[in-house]
């Protein structure tokens, strides 16, 4: 069985913190009747007014998605005159734009934003992330290969790992909805919400560099 060679184990981190490029917002809006399909975009009275309102904001209508329908019958038979909870998922791809979105959502009397799923460039940050803390781990490995009178010789085991860590965002919306509308009248109501949001990338790496033989 072939020995370990000799090998100096080096770990090396970096941590960054990014931000949102674009949301998602998750509404509901309550709808006096019952459609199916992407017919209650333009059938359903209510959930008609907030699209409407939404692409002449600048949202396309390919970023607007009925994601469900939830019934509700007070005898248990489906009637003409049941009512609907509409389920929807906006793309807001400019984040400039979402102070106006929310606007339009909360001055809309039957919808209701759930929550904000906020996105980001990921890939970027874990591929710039990884490589910098590569050039830490080469750096560090050559300063102790020196001190100790050793050579790099080449990586025997090398390991990478990464996470993210996302603060949870103070949201209650259902009163953030009820505020905005109390406070209709004036010219900027007060959403309590952030509209920009970022989160912390760590990349860990641990490398064993081979090196020539350790001397007395």
């Amino acid at each position: 069985m072939e020995s370990k060679p000799d090998t100096l184990h080096i770990t090396a981190s970096l941590r960054e913190e990014i931000f949102a490029t674009h949301a998602d917002l998750f509404v509901t809006v309550r709808g006096s009747s019952v459609v199916s399909g992407n017919e209650a975009m333009k059938k359903a009275r209510e959930v008609s007014a907030l699209v409407d309102e939404l692409t002449r904001a600048g949202i396309a209508a390919e970023d607007i998605h009925l994601q469900g329908v939830h019934v509700e019958t007070s005898s248990g038979v489906l009637l003409k005159s049941s009512s609907a909870i509409y389920r929807l998922r906006v793309r807001c791809g400019k984040l400039e734009k979402l102070p106006e979105l929310l606007d339009i959502v909360s001055s809309q009397k039957n919808a209701a934003l759930e929550r904000i799923d906020w996105k980001y460039d990921e890939a970027s940050a874990r591929e710039r992330g990884l490589r910098s803390a590569m050039e830490a781990a080469k750096s560090k490995a050559e300063n102790v290969a020196s001190a100790l009178g050793v050579q790099l010789l080449g990586v025997y085991l090398f390991t990478e790992n990464a996470f993210d860590e996302e603060s949870p965002m103070p949201f209650r919306a259902q009163g953030v909805m009820m505020k905005a509308r109390q406070d209709a009248a004036e010219s900027e109501p007060s959403l309590g919400m952030d509209i920009q949001h970022s989160k912390m990338i760590q990349i860990n790496v641990e490398i064993e560099y081979r090196v020539s033989e350790f001397r007395a």
